[in-house]
């Protein structure tokens, strides 16, 4: 089974840069899709419905901001969105869809970069969502939770961590929540770290400067799993040979079928 992750920043700006076109390629089983940037009815063109692939949407109130999808080639058994709670519904940051005993979902964590206030809707956002997190973890379903969590775990994941430990995104209580997520606390796993340990493996770059030609970024994209997932992983990857946004798509690829 293999299951991409991509922000699109704008999911039809994605496609004229032919997002979809690779995606038939890669064939992937699933793909979750973060900031689509749309409405459902703004996407009408054959291109957002490429042959094989149902599709699901969760979007924003606000017209041309956040929101979420999935497009999965098996129909799934189930479709959920929202988590319930203001800023995750009205703003479309959370699509799940459930295949038997898995449940494949696309996240997209607010940042909180623009504001303090939304800094501080931020940590709250994170607050509410610990609780599911430690039940989906404990759980006997099978979860993957996809997407741009907007926060960078670790030195590693960081490509000039000095300069940015004070900025939202790289805050000491982001990484200590991000601690808790992938430790005994909430217990779930960074999939791609499982596989991959080494350094400057980044999925987003400042659009500002020279960041992406000098790999100046960040890993703040995951695939987020269960635990019993975990010896079901066979590769992974970053693609970086076409830019479709300012984010890199996440590719996994799992012993495990829907």
């Amino acid at each position: 089974m293999k299951i991409i992750s991509a922000n699109l920043n704008g999911i039809r700006a994605a496609a004229k840069k032919g997002f979809f076109e690779w995606m038939q390629k890669e064939d992937p089983d699933v793909v979750c899709i973060q900031e689509t940037k749309a409405q459902i009815d703004q996407l009408s063109d054959p291109v957002f419905a490429p042959e094989g692939y149902h599709r699901y949407f969760f979007d924003a109130e606000k017209k041309g901001y956040s929101g979420t999808a999935i497009y999965s080639k098996k129909e799934p058994d189930k479709v959920i969105t929202g988590l319930g709670w203001d800023v995750a519904d009205t703003e479309g940051r959370y699509i799940q869809a459930d295949f038997g005993n898995l449940s494949v979902a696309s996240l997209y964590l607010p940042s909180g970069s623009s504001k303090d206030e939304r800094q501080v809707l931020k940590m709250e956002f994170l607050d509410r969502l610990e609780p599911m997190l430690k039940e989906m973890a404990q759980s006997q379903r099978d979860y993957i939770i996809c997407g741009d969590w907007n926060i960078v775990h670790k030195r590693i994941d960081i490509k000039n961590f000095n300069g940015n430990k004070n900025r939202s995104g790289c805050l000491p209580e982001e990484r200590a929540w991000m601690d808790k997520l992938f430790g005994d606390e909430i217990g779930l796993v960074d999939a791609f770290r499982v596989l991959n340990k080494e350094p400057e493996q980044y999925t987003w770059w400042s659009n500002r400067g020279q960041a992406w030609a000098n790999n100046t970024g960040w890993r703040i994209d995951y695939q987020v799993i269960s635990p019993s997932l975990a010896d079901r992983l066979e590769s992974t990857s970053i693609y970086k040979d076409e830019r479709f946004s300012d984010h890199a798509p996440i590719i996994m690829n799992y012993n495990y079928e829907i």
